[in-house]
């Protein structure tokens, strides 16, 4: 395997999944994705021996930015985080090649949601603990895609809906990561470039010449909530386009199940409780139903304690009668199976008895988990 590539300093933190498979300079597997680094001995082996293969986009003549390959959402996830920081460059940059990367990095990101739904919401959940800005914006979109689509939006509004959500938070990028890693109070000036961040995306995304007038609003009220307490206009009520409404949802979702310097995460148990109570004033009412009913009692990607006392990943939403379906990997006295074992959890046996929510993902194969892997 000849294309690959030295892993640098920095790409791979002690805690997290790995974002691909990684490989030693004879293009041996040393671990796959989903493996959880437990320890600095293990991250310096890895910068020294390690590698990994990025996946080359061929682009149509026509030059429109977007990947046609079948849609795997682990085996994508490092290249759609790639295509998305190169697309958000290029727009701050206003790079001729802005716009059609924006739409080619919609397009590819909506196929994967559709091929594969439930792979695709296990993304937000399997990586939410301590996802850098990228990352963040990347969960964004996911769930405005599932969001809309139960709420009832057409296609075309989708597609923008979408594009916005890749781009709203663009003007906070270089600072964000910042930001979340900090346990100090917020300075004016922090406040101010918080508050200004839809009106400067806007800017960036006008200069780089994407004028698209639902994109650009969506993006402008974002922010605004239904009582009028939001910014930067104050709107309320109807003046708020349900599209904004889906994407602040969505942010705030992705902000209760994170973790950031200044406050511990809500387990995703408690964050659909809280979304129940947003309906009252803040949003439409059918908006944070639509997403809880996306989401289900146990998103794809949460950890779940069976009745048999087996610990397991939940890889799909129920099916009419059946599911949540669930891969065990853990048996009843906590030893790791050598392997996985489907369970229906509508079954008496593989009821769930509740959340299983630690503050490190156990090392998990997931392109495997969710079929994609012989």
């Amino acid at each position: 395997m000849s294309d690959l590539i030295r892993i640098a300093p920095g790409a791979l933190t002690i805690g997290r999944p790995l974002p691909w498979d990684v490989f030693d300079a004879d293009g041996n597997v040393l671990l796959r994705q989903g493996y959880v680094i437990q320890t600095n001995t293990q991250l310096e082996q890895l910068f020294e021996r390690g590698r990994f293969q990025p996946r080359k986009i061929e682009r149509p003549k026509e030059e429109v930015f977007e990947d046609l390959r079948p849609r795997n959402p682990f085996a994508d996830y490092a290249d759609l985080l790639t295509a998305l920081e190169a697309t958000l460059k290029a727009i701050t940059s206003a790079d001729p090649s802005a716009q059609k990367r924006l739409l080619g990095l919609s397009r590819m990101l909506e196929k994967t949601c559709q091929a594969s739904p439930d792979a695709s919401l296990a993304l937000v959940h399997l990586y939410s603990i301590g996802p850098t800005i990228h990352e963040q914006i990347l969960f964004y979109a996911i769930l405005c895609h599932f969001t809309a689509r139960q709420f009832g939006l057409d296609d075309k509004r989708i597609s923008v809906l979408t594009s916005a959500a890749l781009t709203a938070n663009l003007a906070l990028v270089p600072v964000a990561d910042q930001l979340n890693a900090s346990n100090r109070v917020l300075t004016d000036d922090q406040r101010a470039v918080i508050r200004k961040h839809p009106e400067r995306s806007i800017q960036a995304l006008t200069s780089a010449g994407i004028t698209h007038k639902l994109l650009l609003k969506i993006i402008a009220q974002h922010h605004e909530q239904g009582d009028g307490s939001g910014y930067p206009g104050g709107l309320s009520g109807t003046d708020i386009l349900p599209e904004a409404e889906i994407l602040a949802l969505s942010e705030r979702y992705v902000a209760m199940i994170t973790k950031r310097a200044y406050r511990n995460r809500m387990n995703i148990s408690e964050a659909r409780k809280l979304i129940a109570t947003l309906g009252d004033g803040k949003f439409r009412p059918a908006i944070p139903r639509s997403l809880l009913q996306v989401l289900g009692d146990y998103p794809p990607g949460m950890l779940v304690r069976l009745d048999n006392n087996e610990v397991g990943v939940v890889t799909g939403r129920p099916v009419r009668a059946r599911g949540p379906f669930v891969k065990a990997i853990f048996g009843p006295r906590g030893n790791r199976y050598n392997g996985t074992f489907e369970r229906d959890t509508s079954l008496l046996e593989y009821n769930i008895r509740g959340p299983e929510e630690p503050e490190e993902m156990p090392s998990m194969d997931f392109s495997m988990l969710w079929g994609f892997r012989a």
